[in-house]
């Protein structure tokens, strides 16, 4: 792969993360259209994927986003209002921007799509220019080349002019020019650039000034993607230059004082979460009251010119002393968040996900070999060699661990994607619905993560579907006119809880008994629990829905969501009440690579329980079950009563029982059940290994793995065990 095919590879992967980013600001931003902070973070990944987009050749990109970050340039300097109808749109221009991106360079682009888009930002600019009187309705708006039509262009001539000083310093010697170029041409477009001092032709060293209408932080994100151990500093000079506008010059003012570059170069509204703005720190010394600050802000949103900082200082209430001391500590705050953000950046990587895969098979092969040492070794009765098997198997241990731990990704990736899929789902419903999800930072196996989504967007969709009500229906039944759903997900032992629960009307029992009873999946007269009536809903082809629609009803394609969960090992649950909503549980492992196991024995078979579904182990003699005078096999284990299930029965193992077998107690969905094996023989590191399409329809087994001999132990699917134990104690 070329330089160049590698720098764009890094800018896509960059920009995916942007779109994700700016999707979720953008869903935020819909239900707070007054929140300034989701508005800078709009701007600025608009600006990150258009200014980067153009470095690295993506020029429809670039030209496109260009055209969206300056609607949004106008909200930030309060031009036009943030509305639905923005969002929307923004949104829209967010789908066609990743639909850019995975495009081939040589298939074409929607051009019709993105006109529609375009069309629909000109038609919002306009009509917020209208509403706010600043337009004349006969005069209709006139498109030019580098923005969206002549208002636009008007506000962008009456920005106020800046200059900044801008220092490039290499901090281990000279540059490759090559590297830097670009960003001289990216700030050239920006405004009026000069070189004060060095050339551009060599890597020593730069002083520019740039005469620009651009805010500080928009002459910052030019240098974001500079891949060079460069030094930046960017300073405002004096004060921003009066705006230009086509009126009559104004009658000459009075002089006004000297510049205050200390007040100047920071306005006190510097992007950043944890950046303190002026205000705060002024009012937190005790120079100024709250009253004070909101008064100043007042002053500067009606047409003051000045930095708020700067606002304070003249109105007399505060020193320029106190002024000029808020400012410094703001800087020192600033240049910390920069300095921890360029450290997290240079303490972290992006690897490529198949070399992680690969990873993971090495390390379990190295489990295995491990396992084998340790075995050969056993037998030897070598005290160096024992100590030197069990410091493998420690760093093993270790390697295991970490490299797993790598794999873990908060789930709450998964997460952010289904807010978009409620709103527009329940757009298209007629529908008011809201989206709570808690416990985003649990840590999943990125694998699970990954085939967890369809699932889930499934699950999601029925609920929207036919789990929540229209507004009016859910008001007549004394409900809240929007509905709610909430994601959440938890752990629990060796496993994660993930829980979708609606406050919708609930299914009904006897609905779910009718259908199934016409189907054919279950008699008349059959006898079922509303638990075990609820689970019909995932035989295939089981559907509650009174007409088909593009969203389907619930319980069609559940079988389907059914064998997914299955496939991860995990397990599904159905809670609901009629009236009153539905939860659904979703339990999973941690990872489907390497497990800690229970390795235990019946006859000369090997069989391992993973560890996480083990409670513990009992002992069972035969003259405790002959004396039983039972056929039902339960155990008493202080004072509960257990069922249990005999492995050797099971798999049709040969021979006899031993005198005294062991019972291996496990818990699951609530639920004890004993397994009972020959001999327990203790734990083990499972690496699993799939069985093939021949054997994956075997009840019972889940997988297998290699022991330290080099035979097979199975792995047992200690949930199917479970529920047939269940179904045949009752």
């Amino acid at each position: 792969m070329s330089a160049d095919d590698l720098n764009r590879q890094i800018f896509k992967e960059e920009a995916y993360d942007l779109l994700i980013e700016l999707e979720g600001a953008l869903l935020e931003l819909e239900e707070a259209p007054n929140d300034m902070d989701l508005v800078n973070q709009i701007f600025r990944a608009l600006h990150t994927i258009k200014g980067s987009g153009s470095m690295f050749g993506f020029e429809a990109i670039a030209g496109f986003t260009h055209e969206v970050e300056t609607v949004f340039d106008m909200v930030r300097n309060g031009d036009v209002e943030a509305s639905p109808l923005l969002c929307s749109l923004a949104l829209r221009s967010r789908d066609q921007i990743r639909a850019m991106l995975e495009a081939g360079d040589d298939e074409p682009v929607d051009s019709e799509g993105m006109e529609d888009i375009l069309a629909g930002l000109r038609e919002f600019v306009t009509g917020s220019d209208a509403g706010a009187g600043e337009e004349t309705a006969d005069e209709p708006p006139v498109e030019v080349e580098d923005g969206l039509d002549e208002a636009e262009e008007d506000d962008a001539e009456a920005a106020p002019m800046r200059s900044y000083a801008i220092t490039l310093r290499p901090l281990g010697g000279d540059l490759d020019i090559d590297g830097v170029e670009t960003f001289f041409e990216e700030l050239e477009r920006l405004g009026d650039l000069r070189v004060v001092s060095g050339h551009r032709e060599t890597g020593h060293g730069w002083d520019l000034t740039l005469e620009t209408d651009a805010v500080r932080d928009s002459v910052l994100d030019v240098f974001f993607f500079l891949d060079a151990n460069l030094k930046i500093e960017v300073k405002e000079i004096g004060e921003p230059a009066p705006a230009k506008k086509p009126e009559p010059e104004p009658a000459p003012e009075p002089a006004k004082p000297a510049a205050r570059p200390v007040v100047t170069t920071y306005s006190g509204d510097e992007e950043g979460a944890n950046v303190p703005k002026i205000g705060e720190l002024l009012v937190q010394s005790g120079d100024l009251t709250v009253d004070d600050v909101e008064e100043a802000l007042s002053a500067q949103k009606s047409g003051a010119n000045k930095p708020l900082g700067q606002i304070l200082a003249d109105s007399g209430k505060v020193a320029q002393e106190r002024v000029s001391s808020a400012v410094r500590r703001q800087a020192e705050v600033k240049e910390q968040e920069v300095h921890k953000k360029r450290q997290e950046a240079l303490t972290s990587i992006r690897v490529a996900a198949d070399k992680l895969d690969y990873l993971v098979d090495l390390v379990g092969e190295l489990v295995i070999v491990q396992a084998q040492i340790t075995q050969v070794v056993s037998e030897r009765h070598d005290a160096a060699l024992t100590l030197l098997a069990e410091e493998l198997e420690r760093l093993s241990d270790e390697l295991r661990d970490s490299t797993l731990g790598i794999r873990m990704l908060p789930i709450g990736t998964s997460f952010s994607k289904f807010r978009r899929l409620v709103r527009d789902l329940s757009a298209d419903l007629g529908k008011q619905i809201s989206l709570s999800t808690s416990g985003a930072e649990t840590e999943l196996d990125k694998t699970v993560i990954e085939r967890l989504g369809d699932p889930l967007v499934h699950l999601l969709r029925n609920s929207i579907d036919h789990g929540i009500e229209k507004p009016e229906e859910r008001t007549a039944q004394g409900k809240p006119a929007q509905g709610n759903i909430m994601l959440s997900a938890e752990h629990s032992g060796g496993e994660v809880l993930i829980r979708i629960t609606d406050d919708g009307r609930g299914m009904s029992s006897e609905m779910i008994r009718e259908k199934g009873v016409e189907r054919g999946l279950i008699t008349k007269d059959a006898e079922m629990t509303d638990k075990e009536l609820l689970k019909l809903i995932f035989e295939p082809g089981f559907s509650t829905a009174k007409a088909v629609t593009s969203v389907s009803g619930r319980g069609v394609g559940m079988d389907v969501v059914k064998r997914a969960i299955d496939s991860l090992r995990g397990t599904i649950d159905i809670d609901s009440k009629p009236g009153a909503g539905t939860t659904i549980t979703i339990r999973l492992p941690l990872t489907l690579a390497i497990i800690d196991g229970l390795q235990v024995r019946v006859e000369n078979e090997y069989y391992v329980i993973p560890l996480s579904l083990v409670e513990e182990c009992v002992e069972l003699a035969r003259s405790d079950v002959e004396e039983s005078g039972t056929e039902q096999r339960i155990l008493h284990l202080r004072g509960e009563i257990v069922p249990y299930i005999h492995i050797r029965e099971w798999f049709n193992v040969e021979g006899d029982n031993p005198p005294i077998e062991q019972i291996v107690i496990t818990g699951v969905e609530g639920s004890r059940v004993g397994i009972v094996v020959d001999t327990v023989i203790g734990e083990h590191q499972t690496v699993i290994k799939s069985l093939g399409r021949v054997y994956k329809d075997v009840e019972g087994i889940s997988g297998a793995t290699i022991k330290g001999d080099g035979s097979i132990a199975l792995i047992l699917d200690v949930p199917s065990l479970v529920r047939r134990v269940i179904a045949e104690s009752k």
